[in-house]
């Protein structure tokens, strides 16, 4: 059964109406199975988080995980982080759209021409099936890296210096936000305005370890500095009851003048 707020049509493409919720955190389904991650979903409630499906499900798997979530009236994100030339990384969010799907990352390194590419395709194939075009939004510098790493791929910039440029380059091309550190989420809030998404990794609670991620925060400051969505894996998804650990999350965003949804 969906949730209240939700509309498939025949196509499987969800329509969203004016209560459709709009939860802060987005769980990171970094599963190897899809078995594995639907048995999460029937966990959770789409009332209180969206989901993130990234490469290791999708390739695994392929879109039919994506559409079963969207029937059961989740916001998706596909997090693809597209990188191509600009006819192919067009194709690929034009087949993105076709899924339902709430939000698609392409990288801004890509370049004007790709994200211009990205950002008319977007709009063209929503437009085209009758639905609302999803969230368009950039990769700026992966949260596992440093200024040391930058400097030996070739980047003279700092992280928080190249970060700005591809925000400042991105917001250009008519993308709706990035995917950022919330380190610097304070940073590009004053510089791209109230209505530039940022989309914070990198999220962990304050007792967890930092694994492989460089630059994390806990959820309270990451909202705090800013952002707009927290992707959020295993302190939800490797908890006892993630559920309960969604909620208190959410609870805990609520007390510091955050809606859940």
């Amino acid at each position: 059964m969906l949730e209240p707020g939700i509309r498939v049509q025949e196509s499987g493409i969800r329509q969203e109406s004016v209560d459709m919720p709009d939860p802060k955190v987005i769980v990171a389904l970094d599963f190897a199975t899809p078995t594995a991650a639907m048995a999460l979903v029937d966990r959770l409630d789409p009332q209180q988080c969206a989901l993130k499906v990234g490469k290791e499900l999708f390739v695994t798997a392929g879109p039919d995980p994506v559409r079963r979530m969207v029937e059961r009236g989740f916001n998706v994100f596909l997090d693809l982080k597209f990188h191509d030339i600009p006819n192919t990384v067009a194709n690929a969010c034009a087949a993105a759209v076709k899924l339902g799907v709430w939000m698609i990352n392409v990288h801004a390194s890509g370049g004007r021409a790709m994200l211009r590419a990205a950002r008319d395709t977007v709009d063209a194939t929503a437009a085209g099936i009758g639905h609302k075009a999803p969230l368009l939004i950039g990769v700026t510098v992966l949260t596992s890296l440093k200024d040391a790493d930058l400097r030996e791929i070739g980047h003279a910039n700092t992280v928080i210096g190249e970060v700005s440029a591809l925000a400042k380059l991105t917001e250009a091309c008519g993308l709706d936000g990035v995917v950022c550190s919330a380190h610097e989420a304070a940073a590009l809030r004053a510089q791209c305005g109230p209505h530039f998404k940022l989309v914070t990794p990198g999220i962990r609670l304050a007792d967890s370890a930092g694994d492989d991620q460089a630059r994390t925060v806990t959820p309270e400051v990451a909202i705090q500095a800013g952002a707009d969505y927290l992707v959020i894996g295993r302190p939800i998804t490797q908890a006892a009851d993630p559920l309960a650990a969604l909620r208190a999350i959410n609870a805990s965003l609520a007390s510091r003048g955050a809606p859940a949804a």
